[in-house]
């Protein structure tokens, strides 16, 4: 029987009402079965971890993705696969994050939510939560797992980790992941889209966990407007060591003096420019517009086509893992867990 770990770090789909007070309160996962019953369908062993205290996905911190990360250590070899549930905000970092801590991941993690709380009628949680299982158990006929990496599934759809994005606040389709297809699309049948799933690493035997991000990154987004001294104030931030500029278009700023200026200070401080679009899809191309020419003067990295959420996780994983920044450089550039198109 396959053996299926759900780890519940709190968020909207482990609500209930209360019937008296018609409050919503976590509900004890103990009695999962009894709000879904469809449960005890499945034919696989069902264990599961819930956080002492859970949180609203607006307070996950990197320790809590260290948390998430050392139960998943723990019962790495007893397991199949992992269902993480998880407040949807802030899902797509925790997946990105995973993805670079899961060394050689070669089993399923899958993180799932939901927009309405599991005990709301009108719940996308059911179906979010099953499906997520099912798509953690399944495996090839050689008994190898199909899924062989961090994914989120939300809505009939899986996703790479750290190719995700939240798009709405309001709809059951809630994420999005613009510069990679789906790696599974739910209906009658779960279809897999082979093609584009990692393949088994062939070093799965020496899968490893890293714990020691460095959040000693800033971020600032570009608009027409923007004053020299909201820019320059980053620089007194204690331990900064790189700063993500979201730009226009392609990896387009200004091309004001001042902006050079500033931009210079940054690598004089040696500080990591990490040059981001802010469009939803699409990729930076650094150099082919003018107004990009100053990125390329103080040898800012691109950030390509990954996520804001993956660039910024990726940064945290990489500066603790690399004291060089040469190495942090070179490995920014790299495709290290898929997030990165060639």
């Amino acid at each position: 029987m396959r053996s299926i770990l759900l780890i519940y770090t709190g968020g909207t789909i482990g609500m209930i009402q209360d019937e008296e007070t018609g409050l919503l309160k976590p509900f004890d996962f103990d009695y999962l079965s009894n709000e879904i019953p469809e449960l005890k369908k499945l034919d696989y062993q069902i264990t599961t971890i819930c956080f002492d205290t859970p949180i609203d996905s607006s307070d996950m911190q990197p320790e809590t993705w260290g948390k998430i990360a050392k139960i998943i250590e723990n019962n790495y070899a007893q397991n199949d696969g992992f269902v993480i549930l998880h407040g949807s905000d802030t899902m797509a970092y925790t997946a990105s994050a995973l993805s670079f801590m899961l060394e050689r991941l070669s089993k399923p993690v899958i993180l799932t939510g939901s927009q309405l709380p599991i005990g709301i009628i009108r719940t996308d949680a059911k179906e979010n939560l099953l499906t997520a299982i099912e798509i953690a158990a399944a495996k090839h006929p050689d008994n190898s797992p199909v899924i062989k990496e961090v994914a989120v599934y939300f809505e009939y759809h899986l996703y790479r980790g750290n190719r995700t994005t939240k798009i709405s606040a309001q709809q059951f389709d809630a994420f999005a992941s613009p510069n990679y297809p789906p790696l599974a699309e739910a209906g009658v049948h779960i279809d897999y889209a082979f093609e584009y799933l990692k393949p088994l690493n062939e070093n799965f035997n020496s899968f490893n966990v890293f714990y020691n991000l460095k959040n000693t990154v800033a971020s600032i987004k570009l608009y027409p407007g923007i004053r020299k001294e909201n820019i320059e104030c980053l620089l007194s931030v204690p331990h900064l060591q790189a700063v993500v500029f979201e730009t226009f278009g392609s990896g387009n700023g200004f091309t004001a003096p001042w902006f050079l200026e500033v931009l210079k200070k940054f690598e004089n401080q040696n500080i990591l420019i990490v040059n981001k679009t802010q469009c939803l899809s699409g990729k930076v191309e650094q150099g082919k517009y003018a107004t990009s020419s100053y990125f390329t003067k103080v040898n800012a990295l691109s950030a390509g086509d990954m996520t804001f959420e993956a660039t910024i996780t990726k940064l945290m994983y990489l500066l603790g893992k690399y004291s060089s920044v040469s190495k942090v450089r070179e490995q920014f550039l790299m495709n290290i867990s898929g997030e990165l198109s060639s």
